[in-house]
């Protein structure tokens, strides 16, 4: 991830809603949700999720396909973890301690950031 995409990323992920989506979705896992059910989570209109929904997908954020009727969402979690990894790359500088916590709270949880599988 360059720095242009991680402003992308930032930006969508600064307005309440977008970070609310992106949260429900990672908590979703990767089966995600469908856009009314993903709407009712995150206390926004369908109207207006649609245009929230846009925003994160052009930052690589979420993923979307079809299911019969229906459009479901997903977090990109190749994207969430390129992310954290722009955030991280250089922040040891020699003292691996610094980054330990970070690596310790991925580990420790069964999610898929760093799984670009599931991207």
């Amino acid at each position: 991830m360059d720095e242009r995409q991680a402003l992308a990323a930032f930006a969508a992920l600064g307005q309440e809603h977008r970070l609310r989506v992106v949260r429900a979705l990672v908590t979703a896992g990767p089966a995600g949700l469908a856009a009314g059910v993903l709407a009712e989570t995150v206390g926004v209109a369908g109207n207006n999720l649609s245009f929230h929904l846009k925003e994160l997908s052009h930052a690589g954020l979420i993923t979307s396909r079809r299911d019969g009727k229906s459009v479901i969402y997903s977090a990109a979690y190749a994207g969430l973890s390129d992310l954290i990894g722009f955030l991280m790359r250089d922040c040891c500088q020699g003292r691996p301690e610094v980054c330990a916590p970070v690596v310790a709270a991925l580990s420790a949880c069964d999610c898929p950031i760093g799984d670009t599988a599931h991207a």
